[in-house]
């Protein structure tokens, strides 16, 4: 069986964000319930920490993804041509490990991060929220934008980030796209204050959310920072949130915005609820009052890339799309 190669393009096409919501909830679920392998990601930083390649393998019993994706993160790529997320997923027949897939990564990430946000929100926010304040104007602002955009009815839309070139014309050009226009905010609070759904998703390495800009009742989804020094919520977020995460194991190993407060004495390991499969799966319960605010902590696991890919490939190969290789080794003389 050939080797199927999908472009960005052919991802983008392939895997609208409501049908990634779904695989991306059955993912988490099954990685909280013990039905999934998905050690931590292991990496090679570069000199002078300009970038790093990480590798997240991973397996899903229940569809037979097995596969792991090898990711480039090049921070200083924001403001140019290119995401700072490069790389490719790679799918395994779990039958006898031929590759059965190549893909590429940039665009799986962009979907399937917001996706579990919007998983996330779907449980936790208030049903009525619908006042989003987007920290970020980049790849993953344009897609938490749509993934909140199907989750709950916006009624307004606020971004900002350092750059005002860069958020103006996220505005203009994402205004009306899902019924509402998007206002530039000249500062971060502008966008938080008063937002019932609150989005961070930048480069930041120290805050650019504080908690006493936090709204009763908002639910927060932090997607930015990724590494153990780098946060994007003030101690303070974090402290007044009712926290979940992706992953236990990875938030406590990677999460600068639960770790450095942890360092600080402000927070210890118990003040993560739960995991968001735990919630999906009826084993911990979600928001419990109005008033209080939620935080969804997003590291992104393996299995969410491969249940993502898993569907792509279905996909492809109903439809006839994407490139085909022969690949994979075979004794010699085997046909």
């Amino acid at each position: 069986m050939a080797t199927i190669i999908l472009t960005p393009a052919d991802v983008r096409r392939l895997l609208p964000m409501q049908a990634c919501i779904e695989v991306v909830a059955d993912a988490l679920r099954a990685l909280s319930t013990g039905e999934a392998l998905n050690p931590l990601r292991t990496g090679v930083r570069l000199p002078g920490e300009r970038g790093l390649i990480g590798l997240m393998p991973g397996f899903l019993p229940g569809s037979g993804a097995l596969g792991l994706k090898a990711i480039a993160f090049f921070p200083g790529n924001h403001g140019t041509d290119y995401d700072s997320h490069q790389g490719v997923v790679l799918l395994f027949d779990p039958a006898n490990g031929v590759p059965v897939g190549i893909f590429d990564a940039s665009e799986i990430t962009a979907i399937r991060t917001a996706a579990a946000s919007a998983v996330a929100t779907r449980v936790l926010a208030r049903e009525d929220a619908g006042d989003l304040g987007l920290l970020g104007s980049g790849v993953q602002a344009r897609t938490h934008l749509e993934a909140m955009a199907a989750v709950r009815k916006l009624r307004r839309v606020r971004v900002w980030s350092p750059d005002p070139h860069e958020r103006e014309a996220f505005a203009r050009r994402e205004s009306g796209r899902y019924g509402v226009a998007v206002e530039s905010q000249e500062s971060a609070r502008e966008v938080v204050v008063g937002a019932d759904l609150v989005c961070t998703a930048t480069a930041a390495r120290e805050p650019v959310l504080a908690g006493e800009w936090l709204a009763s009742g908002a639910h927060v989804n932090a997607v930015g920072a990724c590494f153990p020094a780098a946060r994007e919520l003030d101690t303070h977020a974090v402290v007044r949130s009712r926290l979940y995460v992706d992953r236990r194991e990875s938030a406590l190993a990677e999460a600068g915005d639960i770790l450095i407060p942890m360092k600080e004495g402000a927070l210890t390991e118990a003040h993560i609820v739960a995991e968001i499969g735990e919630v999906l799966a009826g084993r911990a319960a979600g928001r419990t009052d109005a008033s209080e605010i939620t935080l969804f902590k997003s590291l992104g696991v393996a299995v969410e890339d491969l249940a993502a890919a898993s569907y792509l490939l279905e996909q492809a190969r109903r439809q006839g799309v994407g490139l085909r290789a022969e690949l994979g080794g075979k004794r010699r003389g085997a046909s």
